[in-house]
Parts: structure tokens; C-alpha cells; sequence
């Protein structure tokens, strides 16, 4: 790329100064015009004075009139002197203005100076400088179509300004202001010119230049003007000749190196033969028709577009002026100066360090000062030539046709075979210019296309840019090639690489090894929710890289803390990095706020040193919108329509590229669109040769002395043995030029900061996430010595943290107000397992005296696997329904005694409970210590669906059980499955893969990126991306052998623990003796054990006269009418309470003893008589009218025994089909019944209990609020008893319904069979 300066092609710009301000005129006149204004004036004022004082005569005329004149003489005087004051000021100020204005041009003036100044010497460097243009760019910049073709520098000189001073039209000099108009002069003879600029001179424009002087600064100047020309032009557009006299060869041998000075086709024994002879024959006879075929010089011809310029060089060998051709240039070298001026020559004489150029006409000839000439000695010249010389090689990555042929980059970068690079070579430290620069391809000419990544400030292209390419137009090579060579040329100190590839992963494959490479993402279009991951990535880059800028020094952008790093400071290196993005396009049309991003790394890059190069297959209208302006440099590749060209060129050239792999075009500012062919890294290298494979040289080779004459081979042809091997065709090695390169480069240099964490694909393990485990004599296994152990914060998972750049550990923390945790997620999405990690995780950290675990596994039965571990109190499976209710109500029971217990010892907060646990005795000597208990639910839909009794206890304890260490965790499916109780009171929230990410409460948007075929994958509540850790600590992270892991696991646990285990769950007994129940205060009797905290449930009939039981066939409920007996006389005496039985099927024959047996009624006849006979004599206990209140308060107006009437089977009793009730007297007594001791016992068969709620005296004890038992039956039966329905329950089981009391199950006691007799007492009324 040519890079042109700010003033080269721009033409001048005169600059028109102002006039200066005139001499003032006319101030006296202006005086006596003000004075002829004011005659009238004063000559009305005098009449006026003369009429009025005249009058009366005396001395006041003489006074007033004198005071007249003297006024009227002041006023005149005023007004002269007045005038000229005012002129005076009005000079001064236009000065001043004046004097303004020239400061402010004086500062345009000197700007523009500068500018020119620095122009000048970009586009005709120091002599001393050329030799580090000669590898870059700019070397042969210059073409024959060039307007500043032949152009090159002779010295340092004053020049005009490139904005001329332009002097204004003026009034005559005798007219101007003296002051201004001399400051005018002043300033144009001051800044017209400029000192000390390059002067140069036009090679096309003369057929000889002639430099003469003294020997040593004529041959200097010489050498200076011929590096100039051979550093700007190629060997095709400028040949150099020498015609040199033998005794000053010697000081020409430096240009046997110059590429210009070999000649194109004749070569010798060293090669191209050099163009240089002793006379103008002997080098016409060497340059041939080249020169011969050359018209004579005309100066007003068009430039030779055919023939490259001729320069000759005369020294000591004259060229005639019959020798001048056009296109040629002579360049003389002579110690006299000529006599005259001749056409179409310059003569330049240099003095002492000052040149002149010959001026003039035949009459009068002189020298007119020019300048300083340069100088260029002979070391430096060879150098120069020596540099220049391998560009120019027969093994120069040039082809005769570039733009058609394919070539390595490791010959565009001059490395030879791509298998001997060496990053201690190829990683030398580069210079500032040739930082983040490399070559990328060919130009037509053969010449590198450098690609420089830094920002125009910089002196590069960048920092951003675009590249587009159509499908085989070779956009994925380009990409490769440009990586691997800034990898190559570039440590990993210096730049870093994140390689993003939107579809396939082929662009960037065989690249991730790189020391360089922070990044390679693949794939982004079959899994979209990386696309979220790589955006948050990058970002955090930038973050990060601000972040680090402000904590080393606040400094302004990364080039600065480079700066400092360089000047001493302690500082870590901050490589640049480069974001290579492929096939953004569809990245934009899948996310398309993405752009946003992108804009930001185009605002950020430039300071925090992020290059940002986009490419893509094809680019619509409007897709880079607020982008646009960031991209300085673009690429274009053969594209799909003129108008893709269009939008990234600005020209639809890039859509008539040829179908060549590589063709591209490169635009690097507004003005510049340059052609070229990138180079390939793909190519297959061949075999290398074998040892001995290739012969030896040739015997009878002799080293050949290199000059400027001919060199002559004096050996005789070489003939090569017979005997040699003929060569093996090139074996297939399967290794790239990319490869080859990538290979020597891994493992050398320190490694890049990783932006990109591989995504979370293989679970930890605990013992991966928890400090080293170990056996502690005390603890068990466990993180020995880990400060953590026992606080209730344990690590569950592994969190992704793309912005960081890191992965931390999901720490769940139980110990305060997020000490309950709900987890939702879509079926087999690792919810129990979930679960199980965390039970193993506090079982790690956590003794069973620490932390118990209640576990209800209404799943797929998950939770057995960690049910053998010490720390679990209980484990229920869905279809153990009894096993599930007493964890619930053993759960319940512990947080109504805390309630109670920190009350009675003043503990004012769990976490004191906590700090004290050791004082307390909770259990009252029981040994049943509890300490936080964890109550898990897994699958909270199933609790709502088949155990809705346990909803309100979970949800109490969910919301009150937090402030006395019981802690509940619960999985369900969906949010809403939850009471809005229960879900406010869940601190901790985790939510894995959902079954539709809309009902996500965390972020929809992010639940859609999480994998449905990752079990474990999930969201946290700051919306981060999570793995579940497994339960197990044997560091398998195979999710296949889980099983075994867990076992194992559980094992090692109980293994090491050394003390007894956490408390179990206790069970509803199958049978409980009722003489084992103890005997309450008052006349209470025992019904049995209460299911939710095992303590006994009596029936007090003092204050619940009545009872009904509901219960199937073989279900208990004759042994609850016996066990009521048997209650009773254990609380009544016979002379206290007498008991009939209504048994129609015998099964209470003998259960009651005889003397508490009042009457046994086994037929409807023998019910009906003791009916009558209870109904009377009850209705005789009815209070009458003269019973006081004090009576009715006592019940002692009446004296007798209680009688409890128990009915079984009242089925039978009470049939439908009967046409009068048995016990239908009693009706009216029900209510008053504990007043008179009535006391009603009736069981029934569940079996049509719907029905029989219309019976009267079910409906009138049901009416009364009578307590009653729900034994086992059919749910189809309905509500029973309030809103509890029979269900399925063992023997002796049911669920009592109480007015004044929670609904809970009961084991009614069991009492064996017993003597007694079925005699009837004859009078049942004389008895009661």
C-alpha cells in the first residue's frame, strides 16, 4: 500500500492578505465643519447678550461681553484639539486590528509550515533513513503512472509556502499607515518562504544533471540522489547504468547490489550481469535495444510507458550529448563547472556544504543559492543496496503473475521451509511501526500487501475492519492466513487471538494450541445459547481490561501502560487482543441486538487495544448500523452482487474478481483501494528430502569474485554421475504450511488469558468442590480442619461466570434467612439428584448431631441412595403413605416443642440455640437431640395430588420452622404448584431446565439457553448458568456410575462416623395395649396413640357425651367399642357408670366385665325394651322448673349412675328397611345428654356411610359436634366427618375428627378379650 502525505496531491491555496488601514485625512476640516455648526450658535447667544445687557450701559457690557469672546475662543479651541484626539484614536485602533489579524494568520502560517515541513519529508526522507523504508511498504511506492514519478531529493533548501503569500491591492505607499504596511512587510518577507525543506528535482524532466564540485560531496550527493531513486522505484520502472572510467570503479563496486543495476535476462557466473562498463559504447552495446531503440531526448514528450527510466551514471566516463535518449537521465559527475546554461541540463555545484544551481543566459551565467546537499557515504550506500538486494531474489514469493499463481506465506515472510520456524527468530522484538503488522498477500507488481491492525493515530489501518467473501472466494483462508501469521511474527506477550466461528468450526480447526489463543468458539448455530455466553465473554474482556488500567495507575488506554511498562514499571504485559468473528452476519440475524456489542468494541478498542475483525459470506443493506463507522479498514473478497461491494468497498469492483481463490481488494481509508492475492496456509508440505538424497555440488565449483565487471566461470561444464539415484516422487506428509507453523509455536511463550471456559459439560464432583477430605476422629469424613465444617454453607454445584471469566462454586447457605430452598425443574432435569448432592454435601461438612435430614422421596425413589447415611432421621417413599405422615408429623412435633422449649429457656434466636446446643437437654432424657433439621420433599406436585393432609404442616413448618433450625427444602415442577406461603417463605432458589422457559421466575430469556439434554444444568437467582455437582467424592464425574459413587460414598460416611446416629423416625405402632396408656386427671379414658407426636388421645363424655365411628369390615371397630369399654371401667366404678351393649353379631359377647354391664342387647326386641326403660328413666333426670341455676350448674338435682350406650354394627340396628328406629326415643335426649349422664357410642360400617348421614340420630349427634373416628373404607364414601374421607389404614387406625382439635390419626389401643357375661339386668331402669 502507498501511503500519500496531507499536502502531497493538494494543490496550493493562496493566501490574500488584507491591506493595511490608510493615513487618516480630514481631521482639521472635520474641526472646522463641528466649528461652522456652532457660529450660529454662538452668534444667537452674542445678540441675544448685546440686546439684553446693552440696555442699561455701564462696566456689565464691557464684562459679559468680554466673557462672551473668551467663551466663544474656548469652544473653538475645544473643538480643534477635539478633532484631532479623535483621529489620533481611531489610527490606533485600526493598528491594533491589524496587528491582530497578522498574529492569527502568523499561527495559520506557521501550522501550515509545519505541516508542509512534515509532508515533505515523509514523501523525500533523510538519505540516512532510507534503508528502513526498504522493508516496508514503501518501498518502490512510486509507479511510472505516478504524477510524482522520478521525483527525488538533492538537499535541504528554503521553499515557498505551500498556501503562497499573496500581497493585497493597496492605495499608494504614501497613502498607507507607516506602521501597519511595514509590519505587512515584515511578515511576507518572513513566512513566504520556508527553510530547511527537502528540495527535490524531476529525472523525467532533464536529459543530464550535472554535479560538480569537489570530489568527496559531488560523489556523496551522487550516491544520495541514486538511493533516493532506488528506494521509491521498482527494477521495472527504473534502471540504473554506470559509465565509469576504471580509476573510479572502486567507488561504484556498492551498486553491484542494487536489483536495479542487474540486467533482466544475460547472467553470468554471479549471476545477473551487472549494467555497468568503462564507456558509452561499451554500455550501449550492454543495455542493447533497451537503449539504442530510444528516441532522442525531447522534453515536451509523453513519459515512455513501455520502457522502465534510464538513469546512467557518468564518472570519468563522458556521455556525449549525441548519447541523450528519451526516457534517460544522465547523471555527470565532474569537478569544473560549465560555462554555460545548456537545454534540457541542470547543472548543480556544490561548496563547502552549499550547492547552487547554474542560472542565466548566454551573456551572464551565475549560481543561484539552492540549499545544503545531501550526502550518502559508502558504507551507508551499501547498505542500503545490501538490504535491498534479497527483494529482488530469485526465491522472492513474486511471481511472474501474482494475481494467478498460489504461493505460501512462509514465503511471503521469508521463512522458507514453514517446518524451521523458529519463535525465537520469528518473535524478535518489532519496532512501533511494525507492531500488529504483516504481510497478507501480493499487490499485481509482486510486491507484499502489509495488513497493520493498529489505529491511524498509530500510523495503521485499524483497529477495526471487515471482510467479506463469497462462497470459494476464499474467506476462511484469508482468515487462516492472517492468523497464523501475527501468531508467527508476534509473541503471545504481545497478542492474544479470540477466534469465534458462528457455523462449523472448520475456519479456525488446529488453532486453539496456540500460546496466543484465549479463545476458539465453534458452533454457535446449533447451540445458540453460547452465542449469550461468548457476548457476556467478551464483554467482561473489556471490563476487565478497564479494570486493570485503573488498578495499575489510571491510565488512558493500554499504549500507555505499555509505555510505562517499557520505562521500568512493574507491570505485567497486556497483550493486544483480536476478535475474529466468522460469518457474523447470521450471528446478527439470530441475535440481533448483538450489534450493540459490537459498537461497543469499536467505541472501547481503540483505548483498551481489542481489534475487532468481522467477516461473513455476504452483508445486507443496513446490517452494520452504528458499526459502520468503526470498521476502518474492509476486504473484499470476490462477492455475491455488485451491490455487497458496494456496501463494503464503496465500488462494485470486488463482484468482477476473478473465480480465483484469494483475489481481494483492500481498503484501508477512503482513498485507497488496493488489488491483491492473499496467500494460503493450507497447502500440503511435501516430504523432506532424505540424507544423501541430494547430491553434493559439483566437483570443480570455485567461489566466484562478485563486482560490477563480468565474472567468467573458468571450470568446464559439470557432468553428473550416472550412478546417482533418479528422485522419488514426493510422499503425501498430511502436514500443512498452518500446521507446521502452529506446531513450532506451541508450547513457547506464556499462555493466554483465557476469556472462554469450556461450557459446563462434565458435572464435579463434591469431593472437586469441598477442601481435601479426610478422617477426623471427632467428625468423621470430612474437610479436615476446613473452618466451614458445621455452618451450614455448603458448595452444590458449579456456576459459570462468563463475564469474570471463571467459574466459582454455588454455595447454598442454611444458616440464616435463606435457610429454606425450593428447586424447580422439568421432569429427569436432575432435580433429585440435586437434592441428593445436597444431602451429601452437608453430611460432608456436618455431623449427625449437627444436621438431620427428614427425607419424603415422592419421586422415582432417588433419595434411597443417601438414605443409609447416619445424619437421616427418617426416609419415605410415596407409596409408604404412614411412613410419610409420621416424618411430616415428627417434623411438626419437634418445631412445637422448640417453640416450647425456647420459650421455657429464654432463647431468644436460633443461633444462639445453635452456640448453646451443648447445655441443653431437649428431649428430657429421652436421647432424642435433635439439631437442624432438614425436611425434604422431592416432587411437591405429588404431596398436593395423593398427600394433601401434609400440605399445612409442610407450609408450616416452611414458614415458622426457620426460626428453631428446621429448614425445608422442596422440588416441584412449577412454580405455581406451590401456596403462595410456602414459595415466599423459600430463601434459596434454584431453577434447572423448565418444561416451557416462560414460566421461568428467574429469566425467561436465560432459561431458554439452557440445554434440555443436560441433566443438572440450571440458573441461579442472579441468572447465572449452573452444573449440578454429583454425590460422590471418588472424583468420577461419570453420571453412568453414579449409583455406585453414591453407595460408596454412604459407606465411607458411616464408616468413619464414630458416634451413634441422628435420632430415627418413630412409627405409629400396629398395636398399642391400652392398659399401657396412662390415666389422665379427671374422667378422660384412653383412645390410643396420636400419630403426630406417639402421646396418647383420650375422649373426655363429660364434655363430649356422644362418639360415632365409621370403619370397614375387619377394620377395628368392635375392638374401639371394647377398648371404650375397658377405658371405661378402668375410670368409672360400677356404683359411678353402668355401659349397655347393642350387639346384633355378637362381638362384645363378654368383652365388658358383669358388674359395669347394665345390659346387653344382641336382638332388635331386647333393644327396643332397654330403649324404653333408658328413655324413661333419663327423661325422669330432665330438670324440672324448680331446679335453680346453682343446681343445673353442679348436675346434682338428680342421683344415679352414667350410662354409656355403646351400639355395633348400628348398620344392622338401624336398617333403611325398618319401620321404626330402635333408638328413636333417645333422639330428643341426645342434646341434653351431659346433664342427665347419657352417653351415646356408635359404630358403623363405612359401607353406605354416605347414606346414613340422613339418619336421625347420626345427624343429630353429628349436629351436636360429637367427636368421631374414620377407620379404614372406601374414599368413594365421601366426607364422613367434616372433610375427612375413609381411606385405606390398617387395622385399628382411623383419623379422629374432633370440634375443639387438629384432625390427626390414632392407633386406638388394643384390648385382649376379657371375662364378663351377657346377662341382662331386668329392670334397666331401676338399675341406671
Amino acid at each position: 500500500m502507498r501511503t500519500q502525505p496531507a499536502l502531497r496531491d493538494r494543490a496550493p491555496e493562496q493566501i490574500v492578505l488584507q491591506a493595511p488601514p490608510g493615513v487618516a485625512k480630514g481631521g482639521g476640516s472635520q474641526s472646522w465643519m463641528q466649528m461652522m455648526f456652532m457660529v450660529p450658535m454662538m452668534l444667537g447667544m452674542g445678540a441675544m447678550s448685546f440686546v439684553y445687557i446693552g440696555r442699561s450701559g455701564g462696566p456689565m457690557t464691557y464684562i459679559f461681553g468680554g466673557l462672551f469672546v473668551v467663551v466663544m475662543i474656548g469652544m473653538i479651541t475645544m473643538s480643534v484639539a477635539g478633532g484631532r484626539q479623535s483621529a489620533k484614536a481611531k489610527i490606533n485602533e485600526e493598528r491594533r486590528d491589524y496587528q491582530r489579524y497578522l498574529a492569527g494568520l502568523r499561527k495559520q502560517v506557521r501550522e501550515t509550515a509545519e505541516a508542509q515541513r512534515a509532508a515533505l519529508l515523509f514523501t523525500q526522507p533523510e538519505p540516512e533513513d532510507l534503508w528502513t523504508i526498504v522493508p516496508t511498504q514503501r518501498r518502490w511506492e512510486r509507479r511510472r503512472t505516478d504524477a510524482h514519478f522520478g521525483q527525488v531529493r538533492i538537499g535541504l533548501g528554503p521553499q515557498q509556502l505551500a498556501t503562497p503569500l499573496r500581497a493585497p491591492q493597496t492605495a499608494p505607499l504614501e497613502d498607507l499607515d507607516p506602521v501597519a504596511s511595514t509590519s505587512l512587510r515584515h511578515f511576507i518577507r518572513t513566512y513566504s518562504t520556508v527553510p530547511d525543506l527537502p528540495v527535490a528535482i524531476a529525472l523525467r524532466g532533464y536529459a543530464r544533471i550535472t554535479i560538480s564540485g569537489a570530489r568527496d560531496e559531488v560523489a556523496e550527493l551522487a550516491r544520495a540522489v541514486i538511493g533516493q531513486a532506488v528506494t521509491f522505484h521498482s527494477p521495472a520502472d527504473l534502471r540504473v547504468a554506470l559509465c565509469v572510467a576504471e580509476r573510479n570503479r572502486v567507488d561504484w563496486d556498492w551498486a553491484k547490489w542494487l536489483p536495479h543495476a542487474q540486467d533482466e535476462s544475460e547472467t553470468d557466473a554471479a549471476g545477473p550481469v551487472r549494467l555497468a562498463a568503462g564507456d558509452i559504447a561499451a554500455l550501449a552495446e550492454l543495455l542493447g535495444t533497451d537503449f539504442t531503440e530510444r528516441p532522442a531526448f525531447t522534453k515536451n514528450a509523453k513519459p515512455d510507458a513501455e520502457r522502465p527510466h534510464l538513469l546512467v551514471i557518468s564518472d570519468g566516463a563522458p556521455v556525449p550529448p549525441e548519447a541523450e535518449r528519451h526516457g534517460a537521465t544522465v547523471l555527470e559527475l565532474t569537478e569544473l563547472p560549465p560555462d554555460a546554461v545548456r537545454p534540457n541540463a541542470l547543472f548543480l555545484h556544490v561548496s563547502d556544504g552549499l550547492m547552487g544551481m547554474l542560472v542565466g543566459s548566454d551573456d551572464e551565467v551565475g549560481f543561484r543559492y539552492v540549499g545544503e546537499p545531501d550526502q550518502l557515504n559508502t558504507t551507508s550506500a551499501e547498505a542500503l543496496a545490501r538490504t535491498m538486494a534479497p527483494w529482488h531474489a530469485p526465491g522472492s514469493a513474486a511471481a511472474e503473475t501474482p494475481m494467478s499463481t498460489t504461493f505460501g506465506l512462509a514465503d511471503l515472510l521469508g521463512l522458507g521451509d514453514p517446518r524451521d520456524t523458529d519463535p525465537a527468530v520469528t518473535w524478535r522484538p518489532r519496532s512501533a511501526r511494525e507492531r500488529l503488522r504483516v504481510p497478507l498477500g501480493l499487490d499485481p507488481d509482486g510486491l507484499p500487501v502489509e495488513i497493520d491492525l493498529k489505529e491511524s493515530a498509530e500510523g495503521g489501518m485499524g483497529p477495526h475492519g471487515l471482510v467479506i467473501g463469497a462462497t470459494g472466494s476464499g474467506k476462511s483462508e484469508l482468515l487462516r492466513t492472517l492468523v497464523t501469521g501475527l501468531a508467527v511474527t508476534h509473541s503471545s506477550e504481545a497478542l492474544n487471538l479470540a477466534l469465534i466461528d458462528f457455523k462449523g468450526g472448520a475456519t479456525f480447526a488446529g488453532m486453539s494450541e496456540l500460546p496466543h489463543t484465549c479463545a476458539v468458539i465453534t458452533n454457535l448455530s446449533d447451540d445458540l445459547a453460547l452465542v449469550d455466553r461468548m457476548a457476556d465473554a467478551i464483554h467482561g474482556e473489556l471490563v476487565r481490561r478497564q479494570e486493570l488500567l485503573r488498578t495499575a495507575g489510571n491510565y488512558a488506554s493500554v499504549r500507555d501502560y505499555e509505555q510505562a511498562r517499557e520505562a521500568g514499571a512493574d507491570l505485567a504485559p497486556l497483550p493486544a487482543l483480536l476478535v475474529i468473528i466468522d460469518e457474523f452476519s447470521e450471528l446478527l440475524s439470530s441475535r440481533p441486538e448483538f450489534i450493540d456489542l459490537f459498537v461497543m468494541i469499536g467505541r472501547l478498542g481503540r483505548s483498551l487495544s481489542v481489534h475487532l475483525l468481522l467477516a461473513s459470506q455476504r452483508l445486507e443493506e443496513g446490517r452494520l448500523r452504528g458499526l459502520d463507522a468503526h470498521l476502518s479498514y474492509r476486504i473484499g473478497l470476490r462477492t455475491f452482487s455488485a451491490s455487497e461491494s458496494r456496501t463494503v468497498l464503496g465500488v462494485p469492483d470486488a463482484y468482477h474478481l476473478p473465480a480465483v481463490p484469494g483475489s481481494a481488494y483492500l481498503k484501508s481509508d477512503t482513498d485507497t483501494l488496493q488489488r491483491l492475492k492473499a496467500a494460503y496456509v493450507s497447502g500440503e508440505l511435501p516430504a523432506r528430502a532424505a540424507a544423501g538424497a541430494v547430491p553434493e555440488s559439483a566437483p570443480g565449483k570455485q567461489v566466484i569474485p562478485f563486482g560490477l565487471d563480468r565474472a567468467e566461470d573458468p571450470a568446464p561444464p559439470v557432468v553428473w554421475p550416472a550412478q546417482l539415484p533418479e528422485a522419488e516422487p514426493e510422499e503425501s506428509t498430511g502436514e500443512t504450511i498452518m500446521s507446521a507453523m502452529v506446531d513450532r509455536l506451541v508450547g513457547r511463550g506464556p499462555g493466554a488469558h483465557r476469556i472462554w471456559l469450556p461450557p459446563l459439560d462434565e458435572p464435579p464432583t463434591l469431593d472437586q468442590l469441598l477442601p481435601a477430605l479426610g478422617l477426623d476422629p471427632e467428625r468423621g469424613l470430612c474437610p479436615v480442619g476446613w473452618s466451614g465444617n458445621g455452618g451450614l454453607v455448603v458448595p452444590v454445584a458449579t456456576v459459570d461466570k462468563p463475564f469474570e471469566q471463571r467459574r466459582d462454586q454455588l454455595w447454598l447457605d442454611f444458616s440464616g434467612a435463606a435457610g429454606n430452598a425450593l428447586l424447580i425443574g422439568a421432569p429427569q432435569s436432575g432435580k433429585s439428584t440435586f437434592l441428593r448432592s445436597t444431602i451429601a454435601s452437608l453430611a460432608l461438612t456436618h455431623t449427625p448431631a449437627e444436621v438431620q435430614f427428614f427425607l419424603l422421596d415422592m419421586g422415582g425413589g432417588a433419595l434411597a441412595a443417601v438414605a443409609g447415611l447416619p445424619h437421616v432421621s427418617g426416609h419415605a417413599a410415596r407409596r409408604d403413605e404412614e411412613r410419610c405422615r409420621r416424618i411430616v408429623a415428627e417434623a411438626t412435633t419437634l418445631l412445637d416443642q422448640r417453640e416450647a422449649f425456647f420459650a421455657e429457656h429464654g432463647i431468644d434466636s436460633v443461633q444462639t440455640f445453635r452456640q448453646r446446643r451443648a447445655e441443653f437437654t431437649e428431649s428430657g432424657g429421652t436421647g432424642r437431640e435433635f439439631g437442624d433439621v432438614f425436611v425434604i420433599v422431592d416432587d411437591w406436585a405429588t404431596v398436593r395430588q395423593e398427600f394433601s393432609s401434609l400440605e399445612d404442616p409442610l407450609v408450616r413448618l416452611a414458614t415458622r420452622g426457620l426460626g428453631f433450625g428446621i429448614h425445608v427444602i422442596i422440588s416441584t415442577t412449577w412454580w405455581l404448584n406451590l401456596p403462595t406461603p410456602l414459595r415466599d417463605s423459600m430463601g434459596t432458589r434454584v431453577e434447572l431446565r423448565l418444561g416451557d422457559p416462560s414460566d421461568s421466575m428467574i429469566d425467561r430469556r436465560a432459561a431458554q439457553n439452557v440445554p434440555a439434554a443436560a441433566p443438572g444444568r440450571g440458573l441461579t437467582v442472579d441468572k447465572l448458568h449452573m452444573l449440578t455437582a454429583l454425590p460422590r467424592a471418588d472424583g468420577d464425574q461419570r453420571p453412568e456410575t453414579l449409583a455406585a459413587g453414591t453407595s460408596e460414598l454412604v459407606a465411607r460416611v458411616c464408616q468413619a462416623w464414630p458416634g451413634t446416629p441422628a435420632p430415627r423416625v418413630r412409627l405409629l405402632p400396629r398395636e398399642v395395649a391400652a392398659d399401657e396408656l396412662p390415666l389422665p386427671a379427671g374422667r378422660a379414658i384412653p383412645l390410643g396413640l396420636a400419630e403426630s407426636d406417639l402421646q396418647p388421645v383420650y375422649l373426655d363424655f363429660t364434655t363430649e357425651p356422644h362418639f360415632i365411628a365409621f370403619a370397614d369390615v375387619e377394620s377395628g371397630k368392635t375392638a374401639l367399642l371394647r377398648s371404650i369399654a375397658h377405658g371405661i371401667t378402668r375410670q368409672y366404678t360400677p356404683e359411678e357408670a353402668r355401659i349397655i351393649v347393642v350387639d346384633y353379631r355378637r362381638g362384645l359377647l363378654g368383652a365388658i366385665a358383669e358388674e359395669h354391664l347394665l345390659g346387653y342387647a344382641g336382638s332388635e326386641p331386647a333393644l327396643d325394651d332397654a330403649v324404653t326403660q333408658v328413655a324413661q328413666a333419663m327423661r325422669e333426670r330432665l330438670p324440672g322448673p324448680d331446679i335453680t341455676p346453682e343446681q343445673l350448674r353442679r348436675r346434682d338435682w338428680w342421683q344415679g349412675r352414667e350410662l354409656f350406650l355403646l351400639v355395633d354394627d348400628y348398620e344392622l340396628v338401624a336398617s333403611p328397611g325398618k319401620v321404626t328406629h330402635p333408638l328413636l326415643p333417645l333422639l330428643d335426649l341426645l342434646p341434653h345428654a351431659r346433664d342427665i349422664g347419657l352417653h351415646l357410642v356408635l359404630a358403623r360400617g363405612s359401607g353406605g356411610a354416605a347414606r346414613a348421614m340422613f339418619d336421625p340420630v347420626v345427624q343429630r349427634i353429628r349436629e351436636l359436634g360429637s367427636p368421631g373416628l374414620v377407620m379404614s373404607g372406601s374414599r368413594d364414601e365421601g366426607p364422613l366427618l367434616g372433610d375427612v374421607r375413609p381411606g385405606k389404614q390398617p387395622p385399628g387406625r382411623g383419623v379422629l375428627v374432633r370440634r375443639r382439635a387438629a384432625n390427626e390419626l390414632v392407633q386406638v389401643a388394643w384390648t385382649p378379650f376379657g371375662a364378663g357375661t351377657s346377662a341382662v339386668a331386668d329392670d334397666v331402669s331401676s338399675a341406671v
